[in-house]
């Protein structure tokens, strides 16, 4: 409870509405697994289901193979392991409800402002699914959740 009461909230960017895109997913993409080893889950799978080209880059679009499924958008950006998290954040991840809506027809939200750090980055006794090679940005993303100063 000590902690709880010494919380004062999340560093996070100010909203860019520059950084709110809504792609198209390219499905045209080699079947690809991904298989994640948990210390809890056991090996938590996903499968790649397609790709959205945003004005800052292209990410993989991950069906997760395994409780819940949905899909699952990381993203590592440049600055990761200054301004952000060093493993990178989600942007989309429907089993979290982090689906800013869209459907197949008309493209996935992907707002990155609302990017915010997986489980991981808060207790060393979770185990996440962290960006693959195809959810890096070389580019640094400056909104969402940032850490702390």
């Amino acid at each position: 409870m000590q902690r709880r009461s010494e919380f004062a909230g999340l560093r996070h960017a100010p909203y860019d509405a520059g950084l709110r895109f809504v792609a198209a997913v390219d499905t045209a993409v080699e079947p690809q697994r991904l298989e994640v080893p948990t210390a809890t889950d056991g090996v938590v799978p996903f499968e790649l289901v397609g790709r959205v080209h945003l004005p800052v880059g292209t990410l993989d679009v991950w069906w997760l193979d395994s409780y819940g499924g949905g899909l699952f958008v990381p993203v590592k950006d440049a600055s990761a392991g200054t301004r952000t998290y060093g493993g990178g954040r989600y942007v989309f991840d429907t089993v979290k409800g982090s689906d800013l809506g869209g459907s197949v027809t008309d493209g996935l939200v992907i707002d990155l402002n609302f990017a915010y750090n997986p489980s991981c980055a808060y207790d060393p006794a979770w185990t996440c699914p962290l960006a693959p090679p195809g959810n890096r940005l070389d580019v640094p993303v400056e909104a969402g959740e940032l850490v702390a100063a």
